[in-house]
């Protein structure tokens, strides 16, 4: 069974308490195993990421605890997509039990990923045919799960 590392728990420091115990219950059975590589950020950091074109705003929900990049970790990081759909099929179900309402770096125009009942291919999928349809290209961000605002507040 995979458990959170140290660089997994210190990334989570500063994060909104549900994203943790979204995180620290996602990891318990989780099919595959995964590492939150970015949770609370800095201004500086967002500007960095937003300048080499990793993030495409300055508010960004990472500035306020209130997303987590979690990647798939198999000796290192994964970026294949299998992986992260597997992994984000996985915290939806999790986010479901726990009635958290995310939203998910595949889909960004879905409001609630947790609520869907589409796979997160069929969302990607989706997702990047409503931006081409619209002569804009899709920015994907499949690590990337925030808490819906709401949710916030609720």
């Amino acid at each position: 069974m995979p458990i959170l590392g140290e660089v997994s728990l210190r990334n989570l420091i500063g994060v909104n308490p549900k994203l943790q115990l979204l995180v620290e219950e996602g990891i318990k059975e989780s099919p595959i195993d995964f590492r939150v590589t970015e949770g609370l950020r800095t201004i500086s950091r967002q500007k960095h990421l937003v300048s080499i074109g990793a993030s495409r705003t300055m508010d960004s929900r990472h500035l306020t605890g209130d997303a987590v990049d979690l990647v798939p970790w198999d000796g290192g990081p994964r970026w294949e997509w299998p992986l992260i759909y597997r992994l984000a099929g996985h915290i939806r179900k999790v986010a479901l039990i726990h009635s958290i309402s995310v939203r998910w770096g595949g889909a960004w125009d879905v409001h609630s990923f947790t609520y869907t009942t589409k796979s997160p291919e069929e969302l990607v999928y989706d997702y990047v045919a409503r931006c081409k349809s619209r002569g804009k290209k899709a920015f994907l961000d499949g690590p990337h799960f925030e808490l819906c605002k709401r949710s916030i507040k609720g």
